[in-house]
């Protein structure tokens, strides 16, 4: 996935935060519109779009003459495949993902065991059951021992350096 811009960005969170899921898109003068503070031309607004829609980040609809534009994934998912492509630039996925889920916030890793408990499914061990987590209230363990595979799920060597 590309990176975007800073106006392919400021387009995309007009997007994200102004057209919700089951919305019919907005039109490019919607676009321009809700883009505060920047003296855009339409024409601008109407190329950054078009560029989205080539590299798949958005969805247009044909209205009359003109297009209706929604983003075509959440925002949530466009970072968590940032995240996933960050992991394929080479190097030790294993040392960065330790690297990673020791930076965050307590609250953070509560998430995170939360949500890899789930993974795990009902009666893992770690699993919260679906139930909400807290501070303090995980139910989950501090380390997961589980054998260590690529996206493919296939089994890789253990990085003894990440474990450090």
């Amino acid at each position: 996935m590309t990176r975007l811009g800073d106006l392919e960005r400021a387009v995309m969170d007009v997007l994200w935060d102004v057209v919700p899921g089951t919305s019919d898109g907005v039109t490019v003068r919607e676009v321009a519109d809700a883009l505060d503070g920047r003296e855009l031309a339409y024409t601008t607004v109407m190329t950054v779009l078009d560029r989205l829609a080539g590299k798949g980040m958005v969805q247009r609809e044909r209205e009359g003459r003109a297009w209706r534009y929604r983003a075509a994934a959440s925002r949530e998912a466009h970072i968590a495949q940032l995240m996933l492509d960050a992991l394929d630039l080479g190097g030790s996925r294993d040392a960065a993902l330790v690297r990673f889920a020791r930076s965050v916030t307590g609250t953070e890793a509560d998430v995170l065991r939360a949500a890899l408990g789930d993974e795990a499914g009902p009666g893992a061990t770690g699993s919260t059951g679906g139930r909400a987590v807290g501070r303090g209230d995980t139910g989950l363990t501090d380390r997961v021992d589980a054998p260590r595979t690529d996206r493919a799920g296939r089994p890789t060597p253990a990085d003894e350096a990440a474990d450090r």
